[in-house]
């Protein structure tokens, strides 16, 4: 049998570290939710991350991306302190928010790497075009990087 680098430590105690991707969709509250649960039973830290989509043709249009995403992320956080403060002292688990830039993909990536997460959880993608193109999900799952779970 062969040996596992010495550099490998993901995994052997179970995660300390699960990053989730929120934004805004039912699937993403739906992942935050799973694994707000997972990160609870593991005593893990729950890294729920929004990525800010920067888009050139926003600018163009002359709508102001850059603040439309920041007002985004104002209101996904506030939505995770309004659901944990009514879960104090029934459901208690540690998190963080952290926000990133780019497409959802490499935002998620960036952020499983900037926070050596153990494990990555997204929602299932809701938009048709991607059983063709290829959703965020299947390309983390794909990349082979991290355990991720794909909540439905």
């Amino acid at each position: 049998m062969d040996k596992l680098p010495a550099s490998f430590e993901r995994g052997t105690d179970g995660p300390k570290v699960i990053v989730v991707g929120v934004d805004g969709s039912d699937s993403s509250w739906r992942a935050a939710s799973y694994a707000a649960g997972l990160a609870r039973r593991q005593r893990a830290l729950l890294a729920v991350v929004y990525v800010q989509p920067v888009l050139a043709a926003g600018a163009a249009l002359g709508a102001s991306v850059a603040q439309t995403t920041e007002q985004v992320a104002e209101e996904l956080i506030q939505e995770i302190r309004r659901a944990t403060e009514q879960l104090r002292g029934v459901f208690e688990v540690r998190w963080e928010f952290h926000t990133f830039r780019g497409d959802p993909y490499n935002g998620l990536v960036q952020a499983a790497d900037e926070l050596k997460a153990d494990a990555v959880v997204v929602g299932a993608s809701e938009q048709a075009g991607h059983r063709f193109v290829g959703s965020v999900a299947i390309r983390l799952v794909k990349a082979g990087r991290w355990p991720v779970t794909v909540v439905p």
